[in-house]
């Protein structure tokens, strides 16, 4: 498998000038292509590991698949370096016939920083999803929801050692960490999670959080109502796009979630109330 960090020798420089040499560890970013038959699907940028789940999630989110049996296999291809070794750069999937037939039409590269930016078309960025999650009856302390970004956070082992990876994390109702996965794309982030999901039988996500590191875009929110979470919680701002999906669709949406307080930019009534306020 391929490496999910490197190290590289960098010059330090401090403040009065100095300048000493010393080692670092990077995230590793490779492209990952995802292919149906002879036919390539997909070329995004991501951070190698939990490869199938990536590639799993991002059929969902483009609703070429909407559970486990929709997804007959994916498997590695051969891919060599120049040294003769397996990159674990390709993946080629089967799907159902049905699903292999309706696939949206889409350029096929994406970098690690947007996911949206190969679709052929303004309107075919605007999904439709095959869950309501305005209809969701999820509920959550107000004290559950601010402790989700140190719980994510602890399961971000990457991080910790390179501070250069996004992270998405799923949460049950009473907080309990599911999944957590990280990535220099915050939609591959978000991606692995969904995907793994999907693998495990699990969607439609209904009566779950997704928390994710950093802010909160148009993009995850779809992300997240195609998969059927009613509520997503970033650590930064939402943009304006992203509050207006997420108010539309009936999805809860919180951002600066830290230090104890958080924003509710649509579907407030998901965050209960403390008692007596």
């Amino acid at each position: 498998m391929g490496r999910i960090t490197s190290r590289r020798r960098v010059v330090r420089t401090g403040p009065d000038g100095t300048q000493h040499v010393r080692v670092d560890t990077l995230a590793v970013e490779e492209p990952l292509e995802v292919r149906l038959g002879i036919e390539v699907l997909n070329v995004t940028m991501r951070t190698p590991g939990d490869d199938f789940d990536l590639v799993a999630g991002w059929l969902v989110s483009e609703r070429l698949v909407r559970d486990t049996g929709d997804l007959l296999s994916a498997s590695y291809c051969p891919g060599l370096d120049a040294d003769g070794r397996q990159t674990y750069n390709v993946v080629e999937v089967r799907l159902r016939g049905d699903a292999a037939t309706s696939r949206a039409a889409r350029s096929t590269w994406t970098t690690s920083a947007c996911g949206v930016c190969g679709a052929s078309s303004l309107d075919a960025v605007k999904v439709s999803s095959p869950y309501d999650v305005s209809a969701d009856t999820l509920e959550v302390d107000p004290s559950m929801l601010t402790s989700l970004p140190d719980r994510l956070r602890d399961a971000q082992s990457v991080f910790e050692r390179t501070g250069g990876l996004h992270a998405a994390g799923l949460f049950d109702r009473a907080g309990t960490l599911l999944c957590a996965r990280e990535d220099v794309g915050r939609h591959n982030a978000v991606d692995k999670v969904v995907g793994w999901a999907l693998r495990e039988g699990l969607l439609p996500l209904r009566g779950h959080v997704l928390q994710v590191s950093g802010r909160a875009s148009f993009e995850l929110v779809q992300k997240a109502v195609v998969a059927g979470i009613p509520m997503l919680s970033a650590v930064s701002a939402p943009s304006s796009l992203a509050a207006e999906l997420a108010e539309t669709r009936g999805l809860t949406l919180a951002g600066f979630v830290r230090g104890g307080s958080f924003n509710l930019y649509s579907r407030p009534e998901r965050v209960r109330s403390p008692a007596g306020r």
